[in-house]
């Protein structure tokens, strides 16, 4: 360990003069429980009704050299009382940040976020998705990286050296969220031979042009999404393993500001994978302030979901229609409920639907209650599989 953290020390250029320099160290983070119950007996044998789990995330954080430099440490861990594989260490992030007049640098483990639209997130590729965490895939995995982002009146241009890859976490055998096997999340293909060596590039521009925000980008690499491959014996499916290709992906994503309307776009086009693809989504988000004499804001969403892959476990977003609500109460303990419902063109039985909500009940205490539902009648959509996996997550978390 002494040997790890002494490279990690001479890898972010630090000096004995600049770990004398060190402010006092800020700890915060947060902690909570959570529970998961499902409203249908579950679709699998051995899958439970209920599902509780603890977690913790601490924050660290110090800088020197008057703000130029910094460190960011911040670990995660959940234990699981139900699914093995959701108790889960993870480096969120470990990052030294060196700032600039007109450019800073990041090295270490990092989070990105690349994006505009609510419903489908598709440029988003540099971290990959935490599947266990929750079924949205809001929640991302630590990812290893060298960042440079120079800023200009040309906008910002970010280059991203990416040196090791993560493997996609999916749910264990007693977990629910997953197709009749568990996906060996273990035992993963990869269309490379250096598997999770690899080194990937991705570069991304971005520039504010009058009441737009512009985005393009490029990632090389190894996908963070896989295909799933079937093991069979006769007829029989014996195992379900990921299979990561090498990839190229090119994004497009726009956000314009028009008083109360957001109009937001993402597209990308990727090869490599079994299929070249094109997919996108756009649409808006019109938000009524004050809404009927109140302190109430009341936002109106809707989005056009689009994907040419026909037969994927992860493209569930290939003709579909999203329509949610957003409710901002603008009160001292930040109360806010989205919604969401997501109707299938294609078939009038496959839809999902979600309920976000949270508030503060103290300075340092805060629920929330997250609730998520599904439906299809066809054997090949993804949504079959969680047919029986409508839930209601409810979390008590404490901030420090």
């Amino acid at each position: 360990m002494k040997k790890r953290l002494s490279l990690v020390a001479l890898a972010m250029g630090f000096s004995g003069s600049a770990l004398a320099d060190f402010k006092d160290i800020s700890i915060s983070g947060s902690a909570g429980v959570e529970n998961r119950y499902y409203i249908q007996d579950a679709a699998y044998t051995g899958q439970p009704r209920s599902q509780a789990s603890v977690f913790l995330e601490p924050e660290m954080y110090t800088e020197w050299n008057d703000r130029v430099d910094s460190i960011l440490f911040k670990p995660f861990v959940r234990l699981d009382q139900q699914d093995s594989n959701r108790t889960h260490v993870d480096l969120r992030e470990l990052m030294w940040l060196h700032a600039a007049d007109n450019w800073e640098t990041r090295v270490g483990v990092s989070k990105v976020f690349w994006g505009q639209t609510e419903s489908v997130h598709l440029v988003d590729i540099i971290n990959q998705t935490d599947a266990v965490e929750n079924i949205d895939g809001e929640d991302k995995l630590g990812q290893p990286m060298i960042n440079l982002n120079v800023f200009g009146d040309y906008g910002t241009i970010s280059g991203f050296i990416l040196p090791y890859f993560r493997e996609r976490t999916f749910p264990g055998e007693e977990g629910r969220l997953r197709p009749p096997l568990p996906i060996e999340e273990d035992n993963a293909l990869y269309e490379s031979d250096d598997e999770q060596n690899h080194v990937d590039f991705a570069l991304r521009w971005q520039r504010s042009l009058g009441d737009w925000e512009i985005g393009l980008s490029y990632f090389d690499g190894t996908t963070r999404e896989p295909e799933l491959l079937a093991e069979t014996a006769g007829e029989d499916i014996t195992a379900i393993r990921p299979y990561y290709a090498q990839i190229q992906q090119y994004g497009v994503d726009l956000l314009k500001v028009q008083g109360s309307w957001l109009l937001k776009f993402e597209s990308i086009y990727r090869t490599g994978q079994s299929e070249d693809f094109f997919a996108a989504v756009g649409g808006f988000e019109r938000t009524f302030v004050g809404v009927f004499d109140t302190s109430y804001d009341l936002g109106f969403l809707m989005e056009y979901q689009y994907d040419e892959r026909e037969d994927n476990f992860f493209a569930v977003a290939q003709n579909d229609i999203m329509a949610g609500l957003r409710w901002v109460w603008n009160d001292i303990d930040g109360t806010e409920v989205l919604t969401g419902y997501i109707q299938d063109l294609d078939n009038t039985d496959t839809y999902s639907a979600f309920v976000e909500a949270s508030s503060r009940m103290t300075d340092n205490w805060r629920w929330k209650v997250d609730a998520y539902f599904f439906s299809s009648d066809q054997t090949d959509d993804t949504f079959y599989y969680f047919r029986r996996d409508d839930h209601v997550q409810v979390a008590l978390e404490y901030y420090f």
